[in-house]
């Protein structure tokens, strides 16, 4: 009778270590050898800084609409204690806004590989049971929930955005505004508790018998050195740098731009051949809107005061070079405006001597900002202007004609295109 064989059973057929079932909570279940603490903290650091740099200049463009003016200005009307911080935006540097608005966004999306390479590179710790072993581990646990949460949502409101992707709930000014005050008080947590360990281990190291934190209990055979995995990160950020920066820039590094809504097109020849949010047809304004029946309104202590563009055009005219530098992070060049100083119609309305604050309507009938105030600095700066031309020509309809209003310093959408109505007085 020929002899039976025994059929291996499924674990005589597996390794080991195998055999066991291992979740996320388990150390041994993340087996990369690039994780480690040195690989966090030069991350960490890096977060620190650029983190820091977007939250304050992310304040700054908050303030830059001067929502303390007047409710059409103010998109987070409920903001109460959290607007302490607000002040009168100035008009000088004119590049200002274009430059705290450009770093805003610049250097949010090139910190997109290192926030995804450091929540990976801490992932273990995320997922380790019991979620607090201690009131002291608790309250680090609620501080990453908030940092980790705060700053996913930030980021990911802030790309939609700049690609004009309103895929969110409610309006992006309100969300974004209170998700980064969350992820202040997340961040603020962190830096306390980890700064000092962080600088400590790129300092010494760890010392001798120590187990490394964040270190695979069991790694796999490294195939990428963590410096090269450092390597990898900054490139993926020098990548994101290249094809979106450009946005604020004329020439090749625009047609770069590629990840960005005003880049990689070219605009076409001519005077008005620069970048344009908002075009004529998009908000419906039609020829008829803008044509011979079109009249400026002046209101103020002197009365209520028409003009027409021809009028407008006999007035004294100025020029100014001024960039337009938007929300989403592009701006233009210096373009050289040319039309009636803000000041002298504020004169006209019976403000001679000190221009007051101006509430400026368009004749846009819907969408956001189709009305806007204007501080009283705005308004005395001699460069602020009723623009009627744009580098020696008249504008087109997608820039604003008959009228729009340049003001040195301030976001794009305070300087409003297609102006029908100027009352100046305080706000």
């Amino acid at each position: 009778m020929p002899e039976r064989r025994r059929i291996p059973s499924l674990p005589d057929r597996l390794p080991d270590r195998l055999t066991a079932l291992r979740t996320p909570a388990d150390p041994g279940f993340w087996r990369s050898p690039v994780r480690g603490a040195r690989f966090t903290a030069v991350l960490g650091l890096v977060l620190l800084a650029g983190l820091t740099l977007v939250f304050v200049t992310g304040l700054l463009s908050y303030a830059a609409y001067n929502p303390d003016l007047d409710p059409v200005n103010d998109k987070t009307p409920d903001k109460g204690w959290l607007g302490f911080y607000l002040f009168a935006w100035p008009t000088g540097p004119h590049w200002l806004y274009r430059l705290t608005q450009g770093l805003h966004v610049t250097v949010g999306i090139v910190l997109v590989p290192v926030l995804l390479a450091k929540l990976w590179s801490v992932i273990p710790h995320l997922c380790a049971l019991p979620p607090a072993r201690s009131v002291g581990h608790a309250l680090e646990r609620i501080s990453l929930l908030l940092l980790v949460g705060g700053a996913l949502f930030e980021f990911l409101t802030g790309l939609l955005n700049i690609q004009l992707d309103y895929l969110f709930p409610g309006s992006f000014y309100t969300l974004h505004f209170y998700g980064a005050w969350v992820f202040l008080a997340g961040f603020v947590a962190h830096v306390a508790l980890k700064l000092p360990q962080a600088v400590r281990v790129l300092r010494s190291g760890i010392p001798r018998g120590e187990p490394e934190p964040l270190a695979a209990p069991d790694p796999l055979p490294a195939t990428l050195s963590r410096r090269g995995a450092l390597a990898m990160v900054g490139a993926g950020s020098l990548l994101l740098l290249v094809t979106s920066a450009g946005r604020s820039f004329d020439g090749p590094l625009r047609r770069i731009a590629l990840l960005t809504p005003r880049g990689g097109t070219e605009q076409g020849p001519g005077p008005n051949a620069f970048q344009v949010n908002k075009t004529a047809a998009a908000v419906r304004i039609a020829p008829a809107d803008t044509g011979e029946r079109w009249r400026l309104t002046v209101r103020g202590p002197a009365g209520e005061l028409r003009f027409s563009r021809a009028e407008l055009l006999a007035m004294e005219q100025h020029s100014a070079a001024l960039p337009i530098a938007c929300v989403e992070g592009w701006s233009t060049s210096d373009q050289l405006w040319r039309g009636v100083r803000l000041s002298d119609l504020a004169a006209l309305a019976g403000y001679p001597d000190s221009p007051p604050d101006v509430f400026v309507e368009s004749l846009q009938r819907s969408g956001s900002f189709r009305k806007a105030a204007l501080r009283d600095n705005q308004v005395r700066d001699g460069r602020s202007l009723l623009a009627l031309e744009v580098n020696g020509a008249p504008l087109s309809p997608d820039h604003g004609y008959p009228a729009r209003i340049i003001v040195p310093a301030a976001p794009g959408v305070l300087n409003t295109k297609w102006v029908e109505t100027l009352t100046f007085g305080e706000l």
